[in-house]
């Protein structure tokens, strides 16, 4: 099993969506429930949705009823994009997708907003990112006469020096965390062009390598009617027919799987490559602008987690803002490779010989 999952085989049965094809011993996509995940991916996209008001849609649309847990366990499945948890690790699948990369993104971002812990009619922007310095507690926050809010230590390990801080004090030390990504206008430039030699590059690869493929594909299919013809005139054997022509479908599959996957994944993560650098450019000016609690969504954008003292704020930064991070503070900028943004090539294991 292990083996399978190496070659990039879910070695198991697959989930909603999917159907093993024990004929070809594939998974292939479920024609009618494909449908019903999708639509389950794109409603709870939107944000408007509780997994509750989810389930609701669902049954009324497609009859079908499944479970807040079932349905919280589809929309964090990796599998639908092409991965999948095997023995703790994960692979790289060889099975087709219908759910694109940033729409699965989407909802992972629905599901963070909706797990942050609920504190009442009354939302305060900052709290549940920081955490203190000095012993590691949670920030809190109070609103004091209806209107002023302040943000403490909770003080749960003893008491605490830091002092209380008020929101727009709070906004202005976190600004400093956006502002430290800021990638300047001509540096930005750069990166684009650096980015569009890049994509011109990835599709003459892409095509060179899809010319491999189809090639592959043709032979094999070649075999497959030779076969069919050999067990037509009495040169092999029934069962052996069945067994090769098997593996030869599997075959087939696999290449196709790895043909469509040069198809969406260059421009996709190019894509999101542009999309954060214009974040990183734009994100100082636009948290001027905004009030407390779009501060603390485009934060928590950048952000994995926060601490605070008297005197500094120490934020860790997601990737890639992490190395944009760097490089702004030292002003060496090189071009895509540092951002980590090329697609992922289709894993050769996950390929015929």
């Amino acid at each position: 099993m292990r083996e399978k999952a190496e070659q990039g085989i879910f070695p198991s049965r697959p989930p909603l969506g999917y159907r093993n094809n024990k004929a070809e011993r594939t998974i292939e996509i479920h024609p009618d429930n494909a449908s019903i995940v999708k639509r389950i991916f794109e409603l709870y996209a939107s944000g408007q949705y509780s997994l509750s008001e989810l389930r609701s849609v669902i049954r009324t649309e497609t009859g079908k009823t499944p479970s807040k847990a079932h349905l919280h366990t589809t929309l964090i499945n990796p599998f639908y994009t092409g991965n999948f948890v095997w023995g703790g690790k994960l692979y790289r699948g060889t099975h087709p997708t219908f759910i694109g990369p940033d729409l699965y993104e989407r909802v992972q971002g629905v599901l963070r907003s909706h797990n942050k812990p609920k504190y009442g009619k009354q939302e305060i922007a900052f709290r549940g990112l920081l955490t203190c310095a000095r012993d590691k507690c949670t920030i809190t926050a109070e609103r004091k006469k209806g209107k002023y809010v302040y943000y403490r230590c909770t003080g749960h390990r003893g008491k605490c020096d830091p002092p209380r801080f008020r929101e727009q004090e709070m906004s202005q030390k976190l600004g400093e965390i956006v502002k430290n990504i800021h990638i300047p206008d001509a540096v930005l430039a750069a990166l684009h062009e650096s980015l569009g030699r890049h994509q011109k590059s990835m599709r003459e690869e892409s095509a060179a390598h899809r010319v491999g493929l189809e090639q592959r594909l043709a032979a094999v299919r070649r075999r497959m009617d030779q076969g069919y013809q050999d067990k037509q005139d009495g040169k092999i054997p029934e069962d052996f027919w069945e067994r090769k022509m098997s593996e030869w479908r599997a075959e087939e599959q696999r290449i196709q799987t790895a043909i469509k996957g040069l198809q969406e994944a260059s421009a996709d993560n190019v894509l999101s490559a542009k999309r954060i650098l214009e974040l990183a450019n734009k994100a100082y000016s636009l948290y001027l602008v905004q009030n407390p609690a779009e501060q603390a969504k485009l934060l928590r954008m950048v952000l994995l987690n926060c601490s605070i003292d008297a005197a500094s704020v120490y934020p860790t930064y997601r990737k890639p803002f992490d190395t944009i991070f760097q490089r702004a503070q030292s002003e060496e900028w090189s071009g895509r490779a540092d951002l980590n943004c090329r697609p992922l090539a289709p894993q050769a294991s996950a390929l015929p010989g």
